[in-house]
């Protein structure tokens, strides 16, 4: 039987969607050098040919595992995700509980991921949970190439590393997307002080009582609410 105009039109949608979108959103470990030499591991979900970058920053004591369900979302929207190791954690060398070459580390992580082959320039974002949330603004502010920072339950000052006015300013205009739960009152009141500085912040509270990457699992739409905050962010 002959294909009709619409079922050859189907056909052709799918095609063009097949060949942008993974058939299934899967990972391959990666690794990189930071600039101590310490050698520093990832998870890398590509998403094909000019596609935006997101750099994923994990809570103390975890891993880039944490991230495994978010980062596989982030790919099947069509962006390229590069979750990390920060260094003593995971897969990654180094002291876990020395946390003032952090921020160069995720420095380093985002340069490594820019300079790979399909990345859109001008479209790379920072997402991070917890300590990785603190670092994450630490490494923005002296990253330009990063357009848009998501912050799960940050906090202004995680055991030493402080998010004062001098280092939120630096963030620019960068846009910022702030989580936090409504039973977490120390990341609500660092998302408000984050939130009253320049540039373009969006703010999402959940009732949900859970902290960092906790909220993906305990508040069902916070993972759509991050791609969405990306795709309008990013333009994917």
């Amino acid at each position: 039987m002959s294909s009709t105009p619409v079922m050859r039109g189907a056909a052709a949608l799918l095609a063009v969607l097949g060949s942008v979108v993974p058939a299934a959103a899967s990972g391959r470990p990666v690794s990189w050098t930071a600039a101590d030499g310490t050698q520093l591991a990832g998870m890398l979900y590509e998403a094909g040919r000019q596609a935006p970058g997101v750099v994923l920053v994990h809570m103390l004591g975890r891993s880039k595992d944490e991230w495994a369900v978010v980062a596989a979302r982030l790919q099947e929207a069509g962006a390229t995700v590069l979750a990390m190791d920060l260094r003593g954690h995971g897969g990654s060398g180094g002291n876990g509980g020395s946390f003032g070459p952090m921020p160069g580390d995720i420095r380093t992580a985002v340069e490594w991921l820019s300079a790979r082959g399909g990345i859109r320039p001008g479209a790379l974002a920072l997402v991070g949970a917890s300590l990785g949330a603190t670092l994450a603004v630490m490494a923005a502010a002296e990253l330009p190439s990063v357009r848009a920072v998501g912050l799960i339950s940050p906090s202004l000052d995680y055991r030493g590393l402080r998010l004062d006015a001098a280092l939120l300013k630096k963030l620019g205009s960068k846009a910022v997307w702030l989580v936090a739960s409504t039973e977490d009152p120390y990341a609500l009141r660092t998302i408000r002080e984050i939130a009253g500085s320049d540039g373009v912040r969006e703010q999402r509270l959940s009732a949900m009582r859970a902290h960092g990457t906790a909220l993906f699992s305990a508040d069902p739409d916070l993972t759509a609410a991050l791609v969405d905050w990306l795709r309008r962010t990013l333009i994917f």
